[in-house]
């Protein structure tokens, strides 16, 4: 039996996390829906068609994105032909907004329905794009339960999902478990290292960390560093940098994924600016943001910011419990010394443990469940017999 055929579009790793856990959800409840479009591996595994691979979308700044354009607009216009040709009833766009509210608005044009899961972070910067929102979607996701009532305020339809990261929050066994796997001495200083999961942010920001965990290490020597990297292509930049650098003494194990094991193992991690933050604050993992692009980038970012913080587990309290160091403040001797403050400071560390624990319990939800039912009920919308 054919069903039917659903568009799907994931710009990065979250994104396909989040994408495979939805794609398990809809086909356990309808076996026979098909999903095609642009997914990661674990899209793939869960049963995507993979037209093109999320790193071809994994751009970004506003500099970054303006130097791949030609591409950009390539691949989404040939993925809008390849979905009408399709005749997709639905098509769901994970996060990645800049690249799909463009497309969802011209499919939703064309009388394809449009599930966009992840709100943009209009609650954060660029408030005026949420009329951009409702001109291209039917249906947001949404993952943090302060965003719903936005959506319902400017009539956009919206759901309340929960986030999938907090259903398994700090996962299981201790952090003398996961130590004994990784090798690493119970009382060892350890530091998990999180430099972002797209090459571009590698490329920017393997210097910054390596250069912060070598000044750690002077302070530390017993001290022992965790660096999860999703792709071969970033560990192949990252190890170049220490090649660069003339780190290969420095006792750093380098791990394809397990970002979760790290964040459980490490007393404080350095974590990119991203959804890598709220997984640190579900692993229970005291921690430093930061971040940097180019200048001109972060000066527009700056211009439109309208919260204080950019740290989502920042952003979910209300108020700055993890530090955030941006741009010309990111500086080797800065993180440095703030995690060495933050893993020196045990009482600090034992707090914001706990607040991270409250935060996890408030953001669970089954959220494939949730999500699945979101998707069916556009679905009928769409006049697909489910």
């Amino acid at each position: 039996m054919t069903g039917p055929v659903i568009g799907i579009v994931a710009g990065e790793s979250s994104g396909d996390t989040l994408g495979a856990t939805l794609i398990r959800a809809v086909r356990a409840r309808h076996p026979h829906v098909k999903f095609v479009g642009i997914a990661g591996p674990k899209m793939i595994a869960a049963g995507c068609e993979a037209w093109f691979p999320l790193e071809r979308l994994a751009v970004r700044g506003f500099v970054e994105v303006i130097e791949h354009l030609p591409e950009l607009i390539a691949i989404r216009r040939e993925l809008r032909s390849r979905l009408l040709r399709a005749r997709v009833p639905l098509f769901v766009g994970i996060d990645a907004p800049d690249f799909n509210l463009g497309l969802e608005a011209k499919l939703k044009r064309r009388g394809v329905r449009v599930v966009h899961f992840v709100s943009p972070q209009v609650w954060a910067w660029r408030p005026e794009r949420i009329g951009t929102i409702g001109e291209s979607v039917h249906r947001i996701l949404a993952l943090f339960p302060f965003e719903p009532p936005l959506y319902a305020s400017a009539n956009i339809p919206v759901s309340y999902v929960g986030h999938p990261l907090a259903a398994g929050a700090a996962g299981s066994g201790t952090r003398r478990e996961v130590r004994e796997r990784f090798r690493l001495r119970a009382n060892a200083p350890v530091f998990a290292l999180l430099p972002g999961s797209r090459t571009s942010e590698i490329e920017m920001h393997a210097r910054t960390v390596l250069c912060a965990a070598r000044l750690i290490h002077d302070a530390r020597p017993d001290s022992r560093f965790l660096v999860p990297l999703v792709t071969r292509a970033a560990r192949e930049l990252f190890e170049q940098a220490r090649h660069d650098l003339e780190l290969a003494a420095l006792p750093l194990t380098l791990l394809y994924g397990h970002a979760d094991d790290a964040l459980r193992a490490a007393d404080v991690a350095l974590v990119a600016s991203g959804t890598a933050t709220l997984e640190a604050a579900l692993a229970r993992c005291p921690h430093v943001i930061f971040y940097r692009v180019t200048r001109f980038t972060g000066w527009l970012v700056r211009r439109r910011l309208t919260l204080p913080w950019v740290g989502l587990p920042n952003v979910l309290l209300g108020r700055f419990v993890v530090p955030e160091l941006l741009q010309e403040d990111a500086t080797p001797e800065n993180l440095a010394q703030a995690l060495l403050n933050l893993y020196d400071d045990a009482a600090t560390r034992r707090r914001i443990e706990t607040l991270f624990a409250d935060l996890a319990r408030g953001l669970q939800a089954d959220t494939g469940a949730l999500a699945a039912e979101a998707v069916t009920i556009e679905m009928r919308a769409a006049g697909v017999d489910v």
